[in-house]
């Protein structure tokens, strides 16, 4: 899991690689919760789902924002952000020219974040949406939403109410053209204490499902 650098669009961007063995191996880029909050690329369901992910042959990337860590720049309120996801997406693509599939994962802040680049990047197929604050941040974005994905979520989360994710839910599944699969864990608060590894077998259990097709 060897330490990258990118170059970002206010300095270089802390990142953690694995590269696939594959040839064509499909990728993914996982996005941290809020960097003014504590998110890192370090938090453990982030951390989780990339293992998840290159276990099972994907090229995976995960990285701080900017601001975090080793990478420069200051917050900027998600703009700057997506900025950085789009530049870090440009280099795991770089690097994985005859990747088969683009997947991206997101946690709360980074959930947000990694919505918004599904609908920017058309080559994205696959998205796992874990605890999106569907309350804190406007996702009407999302029309339609381009990718069948997963979204998971907590019924004790007390900072994002179920009933908001819900509502998002809902209305994603009204799209024609995708499968939109929602757990609503319970027991479960906004980040996932002692549930991470429920949250991995779920995460683990859908994307089994969508490799065999």
């Amino acid at each position: 899991m060897p330490e990258v650098i990118i170059n970002g669009p206010e300095g270089r961007l802390e990142g953690r690689y694995t590269h696939g063995q594959d040839e064509n191996a499909p990728i993914a880029l996982f996005l941290h919760p809020h960097p003014q909050h504590g998110g890192t690329m370090n938090n453990r369901v982030v951390y989780e789902m990339y293992h998840t992910f290159a276990k099972r042959g994907f090229s995976c990337l995960r990285f701080n924002f900017r601001g975090v860590g080793r990478s420069q720049g200051v917050f900027s309120r998600g703009e700057g952000e997506l900025s950085d996801a789009a530049t870090a997406l440009d280099w795991l693509q770089s690097y994985n020219e005859n990747a088969r599939d683009c997947w991206i994962a997101g946690f709360s802040f980074g959930a947000w974040i990694g919505m918004q680049l599904l609908m920017r990047r058309p080559e994205i197929n696959g998205f796992i949406s874990v605890a999106p604050p569907a309350n804190l941040y406007d996702f009407t974005f999302l029309a339609p939403c381009p990718s069948s994905g997963l979204i998971v979520h907590g019924d004790s989360d007390d900072i994002v109410p179920p009933e908001q994710v819900n509502k998002l839910v809902d209305k994603l599944r009204a799209q024609k053209g995708i499968t939109i699969d929602y757990d609503l864990m319970a027991d479960t608060n906004h980040f996932f204490t002692n549930k991470v590894d429920d949250l991995k077998e779920t995460v683990s259990g859908y994307l089994d499902q969508r490799l065999a097709g």
